[in-house]
This record gives structure tokens, sequence and C-alpha cells, in this order.
């Protein structure tokens, strides 16, 4: 979960440069929701691996 977490959050800072540089000026509200969801899920997702306290399965 923690990988798709930052796999996400990559994606989001990638669409929100994009968005926020004026490139793609339509999606910046799809960019800046998209950026501010995925560091939600990546934090919750960090919290909830700090907080069990085990090793990811490989």
């Amino acid at each position: 979960m923690l990988g798709w977490a930052l796999t996400f959050l990559v994606l989001a800072i990638i669409a929100g440069l994009l968005g926020f540089g004026g490139v793609a000026s339509a999606s910046l509200w799809i960019a800046q929701v998209l950026c501010f969801v995925f560091l939600l899920v990546f934090a919750i997702s960090l919290v909830v691996h700090l907080v069990r306290g085990r090793a990811p399965p490989v």
C-alpha cells in the first residue's frame, strides 16, 4: 500500500507541475485536487505503516 501511495504521489507531483506551471491550465484544479488527495493518502499510509511496525511483504 505504501508503494502505491508513493507511485500516486509522484504522479500527482508531475500532474501538479504541469497544471501549476500553466502548460495545461485547463487541468489546474484537477491537478491540485489530485496532489492533495495523494499527499493525504501517502501520509495515512505512512502512519499506518509506522503504527503496525512490521516489515512490508516482499
